[in-house]
Parts: C-alpha cells; structure tokens; sequence
C-alpha cells in the first residue's frame, strides 16, 4: 500500500446523486405517482425535495394531492416504487476511481444518505467492492439530513475526528447537515446551486480528481 501523506482521517460519501446517479428514477417515480392525484411534478417540486427526508417529500406530496392519503402513505408508496427501480443504478462520473483510492488508502469511509434503510441496502448490492466501513440511512437518526446527525453518528461508529474527516454531497440539504457537522466539505451540485461556504469547496464534477487533489482543493479554502 502506498503511503497518502497529509490525508482525511475518514471519507463520507452521500448516495443519491453523488455515489451513484438515482436522481432520473426519483423524479419519475415522483412524477408517475403524482400524475395518479392528478398533479403535474414539476422541476420546482423536484428541487423543494431534493436531498430528502422523506417525511418531508411525504407531507409536501400530500398536500399537493389537497390531503388525499396521509404523508406517511406517500412516503412508503414512493419508497415501494424507488425499491423496484434500484435493482441496477450507474455510479456518478468520477466515483469509481474515488472508491478504489479510498480501498488503496485503507481509509475508513461511509455512505451517509437521507433514503431509507432499504435503498441504501440495495445500491450497496449493486456496487461490487465498494469500500464502505458502514452505511448510515434515514432509519438510523432520529434527526435526518440537514441536521448534522448522520454524519456525525458515522464518525462516532468510525471513531474518527470528525472535524478532520471529509464529507462528498451534491444537494443543498446535504452540505448543509456536511458543514454544520464541522468536517471538510467538497460539493458537486448538479440539479440544484450551492452558495460558497468556509471549510468547503465547489466543484462540477468528481470526474478527473484524486483523493489527494479534493483534500488540497478544500484545505486550501
């Protein structure tokens, strides 16, 4: 194993959008069961829900349907349908590479996602060799993405400093639980903006980065 001088004592990684590209099955999953209340998704209703949680997707979805199932029931209804449509899902640009270098580093790391226990299960199904220590899902916490909790129950189960760790999200709901969590944060926005914050950096894509060049690109800031 080579040496990696100078690195994160840990790596989180967020699911949907940024390990693996999930976003094109939620917006139709959301479409379809929306167009059965008689209500068009439009591209601001997918933005309002971008990055979870769920309760919240349930009780928007519920009230743009004038109250006609509970939140919970759209909640577990959309869950139902993203679990059909997971069964094989494609790893974001750049991700791979990413992935291999956290093995090589023998680094801990975590997939932190605001989905459910059982989607998270099943995209670690469909990623061979993925180097995650541990996973942390919506069902873990009691207080979801964008508190801090997730990430922080990660670095507690990890015993790591998450202070000197390094968070990965794309979705405004998820830096913000990444910054407030107090660790090093690289965002790589590709639905909705992320404004500039301290101890973190803006990218457009993971795709012709390194480990150690996100790490420099952050600590820079």
């Amino acid at each position: 194993m080579k040496s990696f001088p100078d690195t994160p004592v840990a790596v989180f990684l967020d699911m949907d959008g940024l390990l693996v590209d999930t976003e094109p099955y939620w917006l139709e999953a959301e479409r379809e069961l929306m167009a059965e209340f008689g209500v068009t998704w439009r591209e601001t209703d997918q933005l309002f829900c971008l990055g979870g949680p769920m309760e919240k997707v349930g009780r928007y979805m519920s009230e743009l349907a004038d109250g006609s199932e509970e939140p919970e029931w759209f909640s577990k209804e959309l869950i139902d349908r993203m679990a059909n449509k997971f069964r094989k899902v494609s790893l974001m640009p750049g991700i791979a590479a990413l992935l291999d270098e956290i093995s090589e580093f023998n680094l801990p790391s975590a997939l932190v996602s605001a989905s459910p226990r059982r989607l998270v299960d099943s995209v670690l199904l469909s990623v061979e060799n993925h180097p995650f220590t541990l996973s942390i899902s919506a069902d873990d916490v009691e207080r979801g993405k964008p508190h801090p909790d997730p990430y922080l129950k990660a670095a507690n189960l990890l015993q790591v400093d998450i202070n000197n760790s390094l968070i990965i999200e794309d979705s405004p709901t998820g830096v913000a639980a990444a910054r407030s969590s107090g660790a090093w944060v690289i965002a790589v926005p590709h639905i909705a903006s992320i404004q500039e914050h301290e101890k973190s950096a803006i990218i457009a894509s993971l795709e012709g980065h390194s480990l150690n060049s996100l790490w420099n690109l952050v600590r820079s800031r």
